[in-house]
């Protein structure tokens, strides 16, 4: 008994009714599609800090392709180990991870004060010893998940949702506000047509097809722009086909304070925004996340960012356009993200596999963004269904955290004059709007709102992080209630689509 209840608990099969949909394996075929589609979300977010870095360190084609490769390669092994786990590191839920964009400005600070050689030193020194950190940290970081109620919970998922925005933006109109096709017809058209494709797929499609709508909507975008000259083939082509990234390859790791310093901050901020990441997925996918999960989830950031430095990536952090993605298409499976985790690798490692998915255009991405990241708002919005907001003092909390939050994504100059150590947790939206939300909430609703510290659930305990509880989680497992008919597979009823 206890060799099946351990099985279970590790990933049961499609077909088992008795099983929570986050641990369900699906097919492979459904595996690497549900996989790709994840990466096709997430892929623009790995790859722009390296270039932006690697552009700032002057780096060359062959040296620049090895940071994006290790960026990548290192997104997968953090994936990876957030969605399996090994003991007590990872949350074991459909979490992506990669590396955060919060970190390109103090990495880009260190890059001006020194030369090419020491400054990646002295980042992949840092950004070792944040890892570290972090890492000894998360259990008593998780600790604050006990201020979430409802009402925090729902305001900063829609901060969340909101925060991403001016990204998908950003992809349709391009970046450079002084370039020639800055919002040009073409790009809006592109990203205009893409958002309503995704709409009408996930309208029409039923099961398997209505779960990868967003990947046909990405294919269909970019075969319509490939003939408009809208698709780049310049990554594809000068792309090589294998390579490996070595322990330190890029440079050795040195030391500095102040450099150190900075990345802690940024890996601090990570991880209050991993926090707030990790509970609107417990929201999304029904099963909370307790300190436990996010303690354990915070060690994988932890690991993760240390296990980068080494092979040459950097801070590694949730990736929140993914928890879109899983509201879209309500496939709830870890084991899908852990498949993605995997292509990532072999992304890392054949480069040329990585030039395939760059062939999407940005213009058509922001317009598949744009659904996903309203998903996510939306998620936030239901959740706030469960607070009070016709108490006044409720809605404050969210006017106010909203209004705060959405400062540095309204004017991303707005703290220009603050020191650049509050800079560094200023300029996030998430994580001004969530410290504010907790702030006003224990002023307003006083300790009573925090309440008791949550118990993990029944579906949360698992060998891997509490072997001594094996047999009590077997036992709670039994008397768990059936899913509906289809939600295992993670299929819904028409009714029940989406969109």
């Amino acid at each position: 008994m206890p060799l099946f209840i351990s099985r279970r608990n590790r990933g049961t099969r499609s077909g088992r009714s008795d099983v929570h949909p986050v641990d369900e394996v699906l097919p492979p075929g459904k595996l690497l599609a549900y996989g790709v589609q994840h990466i096709a979300a997430m892929y623009a977010g790995v790859v722009a800090p390296p270039l932006i870095i690697g552009q700032a360190l002057e780096l060359g084609p062959l040296d620049m392709t090895l940071l994006i490769g290790a960026s990548l390669l290192t997104a997968g092994l953090a994936t990876l180990l957030q969605a399996v786990g090994v003991w007590r590191v990872g949350a074991r839920m459909p979490f992506v991870n990669g590396v955060t964009f919060g970190s390109v400005a103090p990495i880009l600070a260190i890059v001006a004060q020194h030369d090419q050689q020491n400054a990646l030193s002295i980042v992949y020194g840092s950004v070792l010893v944040a890892g570290v950190l972090a890492f000894i940290a998360a259990p008593y970081f998780s600790r604050l998940v006990r201020f979430f109620p409802p009402l925090v919970n729902g305001t900063v998922i829609t901060l969340i949702g909101l925060s991403l925005f001016p990204v998908a933006i950003g992809w349709i109109a391009g970046e450079d506000s002084e370039a020639p096709d800055f919002a040009s017809p073409l790009r809006i058209g592109l990203g205009a047509g893409t958002f309503l494709l995704v709409l009408v797929l996930n309208r029409v499609l039923t099961g398997f097809l209505n779960r990868v709508a967003l990947l046909i909507g990405l294919i269909i975008g970019t075969l319509v722009a490939w003939p408009l000259g809208a698709v780049d083939t310049s990554t594809f082509a000068s792309a090589p086909v294998f390579d490996v990234p070595m322990p330190f390859e890029m440079a050795a790791p040195s030391f500095n304070l102040s450099a150190t310093i900075s990345i802690c901050i940024v890996m601090l901020v990570a991880m209050m925004e991993s926090t707030a990441d990790m509970i609107a997925l417990g929201e999304i996918v029904e099963r909370p996340a307790g300190e436990r999960t996010i303690a354990a989830g915070l060690r994988a950031d932890g690991a993760g960012s240390a296990l980068s430095a080494v092979f040459g990536g950097f801070t590694c952090s949730a990736f929140a356009q993914n928890i879109g993605l899983v509201a879209l298409t309500r496939v709830k499976s870890r084991f899908v993200v852990a498949a993605a985790g995997g292509v990532l690798i072999v992304m890392g490692l054949f480069p040329i596999v990585g030039g395939v998915v760059s062939l999407v255009p940005k213009p058509v991405l922001g317009g598949a963004a744009l659904v996903l990241f309203g998903s996510v708002a939306a998620s936030g919005m239901k959740t706030l269904g469960k607070a009070d907001l016709g108490n006044s003092l409720n809605s404050l909390v969210v006017a106010g955290s909203l209004g705060i939050g959405m400062i540095p994504i309204v004017s991303p100059d707005f703290y220009e004059h603050f020191p650049a150590a509050l800079r560094t947790v200023l300029d996030s939206g998430i994580s001004t709007g969530c410290l504010v939300a907790l702030a006003l909430n224990l002023l307003f609703n006083g300790a009573r709102s925090a309440g008791a510290e949550q118990e993990p659930s029944s579906a949360e305990e698992s060998p891997d992080t509490a072997s001594e509880a094996e047999e009590a989680e077997g036992a709670r497992a039994e008397s768990l209630p059936l899913p509906r008919s289809g939600e295992a597979h993670g299929e819904t009823e028409p009714s029940e689509r989406p969109l």
